[in-house]
């Protein structure tokens, strides 16, 4: 054991993150039975099984969920150290940089993002994780990811403010019965496509009880970016932040209007954990991120 091989922590932390042989091996560039051999060598040194297979991937054990958290914080500050003594240069990085996003920040984000990381840093890579808010603070702090963006305050981490955003109703441009301005009889009136609240937006739900009135609900939908599929054509009305309303109604087929009662400004911001500062390499990744959003708002 007082010989274990570094490499040896890092497979085991990316399978335990991936799930999957086949993933960690794309993760860590190498052979899926090079990856196979390095499980064997663990499980010989740890005498335990560590993973198991299922159906749909590989189940981690209970030791290796004790294991885990102590290796992901080792090997993340260890990364950290030997990147910080090197000096970075975005033009010829080929690093891989993990950002989680919700549906709405690979709409309205990604693109901004993408555009200034190939400007900068052409040979890296960027991968996008679905953003689980509940989640959060414990991928930041394992290091699944390097950064992520939400509206909820995370504790323990860092941020930096992006954007303010607010709420409006999006409906179709042709519905029977609403003009260009909505009251709010007719909002509580009609029937809603709601969004579950696990993305983080349940803020006018929170309103609307605190009034005593809810909206009829018809549809449920996990994501927002269906709404510009479903919308159009229906008497359906829906409530999402100003700036994705806004290029859903860029698509054609619907419009946007202030909702009928207030409903708080919220900020969206960017989140990443202490452990990360002394990296070179993630201090400019979030620099550039923060730049490609708050420049594109402009």
């Amino acid at each position: 054991m007082s010989h274990i091989d570094l490499n040896l922590i890092r497979t085991f932390v990316t399978l335990y993150e991936a799930r999957s042989v086949t993933l960690a091996a794309e993760r860590l560039f190498v052979t899926q039975p090079s990856v196979s051999y390095g499980l064997a060598r663990l499980r010989e040194l740890f005498d335990d099984g560590l993973f198991s297979r299922t159906r749909d991937g590989i189940q981690p054990s209970q030791l290796a969920d004790e294991l885990y958290p102590a290796f992901r914080e080792s090997l993340t500050r260890i990364e950290n150290t030997v990147h910080s003594t090197r000096r970075f240069d975005p033009a010829t990085t080929e690093r891989r940089f993990r950002i989680a996003l919700s549906d709405l920040g690979e709409m309205g984000f990604l693109p901004l993002i993408l555009a200034r990381l190939n400007q900068q840093a052409p040979e890296a890579e960027v991968e996008v994780l679905p953003l689980q808010v509940d989640q959060a603070g414990e991928w930041l702090s394992s290091a699944k990811v390097d950064a992520l963006i939400c509206r909820k305050p995370l504790t323990g981490t860092r941020s930096q403010v992006l954007i303010r955003e607010r709420y409006v109703c999006l409906l179709s441009d042709r519905h029977p019965r609403i003009g260009t301005q909505l009251s709010l009889e007719q909002f509580l009136a009609e029937r809603h496509i709601a969004v579950t609240r696990t993305t983080g937006h349940g803020s006018v739900e929170d309103v609307l009880k605190q009034m005593g009135a809810r909206r009829r609900i018809s549809l449920h939908v996990p994501h927002f970016s269906v709404l510009p599929k479903v919308l159009p054509g229906t008497d359906l009305l829906t409530v999402l932040p100003a700036q994705i309303a806004r290029l859903f109604t860029l698509e054609g087929g619907l419009r946007q209007l202030e909702l009928p009662f207030s409903v708080g400004e919220f900020e969206v911001s960017l989140h990443w954990h202490p452990n990360s500062d002394s990296s070179a390499a993630l201090s400019w990744f979030r620099q550039a991120v923060a730049a490609a959003i708050i420049d594109g708002q402009s």
